[in-house]
């Protein structure tokens, strides 16, 4: 990770006012939106704002606790005096995270079964994370169906797509791959797991294990040799 994005600046933009934070890694940026900020994709930098239409106690409450949050995760933050902090509250894990552990489950898995399981809970059809997400989609289309404005019946729609079509298309896919990997009941081929023990058959007794030796890495070719140096 790079040195520069564990610093940020949270402050009020000199011209606009604005209340801004700048710099920080894509888990600070998660931090920031957690408290409250929006964030600004540009082309050559993502930024984060407040939210419209706040006053600026809560402006000043939302920068604060950003502040507290981010250096409690580790990060250097610069912001201006209003917004400084010794607070340093208790990390908690997000539920994202705990997801995410299915991704180590799979690329610690010897086998295809122990991946299959790690992704039946994915697809599982009454409480896999799948199943999950369209009920989250299904119930923002709803909240979208009542708000009022007149773009909101038409976010309840698309909401509803996503959830009908392309979340179905990749819950199908995945469950396919999880079943033909849970009949396969096969080891993977690169991740067998070495007991150190030598097998009652093996000559050379002073033998570690029977592992057989890493691959030996593919040379890499030399580049070619330029016309003008031939010469």
């Amino acid at each position: 990770m790079p040195l520069a994005d564990r610093f940020l600046d949270i402050r009020r933009d000199p011209h606009s006012e604005e209340l801004l934070a700048r710099g920080g890694d894509s888990e600070a940026h998660s931090v920031l939106q957690r408290v409250g900020f929006i964030a600004v994709v540009r082309v050559h930098e993502t930024y984060h704002r407040a939210p419209t239409g706040l006053a600026d106690r809560d402006e000043e409450r939302l920068a604060t606790g950003a502040v507290a949050r981010l250096r409690a995760a580790g990060y250097q933050v610069d912001c201006g005096e209003e917004f400084d902090t010794d607070s340093r509250p208790t990390r908690r894990q997000p539920l994202g995270s705990k997801v995410a552990h299915l991704a180590e489950r799979i690329r610690e898995a010897t086998s295809t079964d122990e991946t299959a399981e790690a992704l039946t809970e994915l697809t599982a059809p009454h409480d896999g994370v799948f199943a999950a997400w369209e009920e989250i989609l299904t119930a923002t289309a709803d909240f979208h169906d009542g708000l009022g404005q007149a773009a909101d019946p038409h976010i309840a729609r698309r909401l509803r797509y996503l959830a009908d079509w392309h979340l179905r298309i990749l819950r199908t896919d995945l469950d396919v791959t999880r079943n033909a990997l849970a009949d396969r009941h096969a080891p993977h081929p690169g991740r067998s797991t070495c007991t150190e023990e030598v097998p009652t058959t093996e000559r050379e007794r002073s033998a570690v294990c029977a592992c057989p030796p890493p691959p030996r890495p593919v040379a890499t070719p030399p580049p070619p040799v330029s016309a003008s140096l031939r010469l």
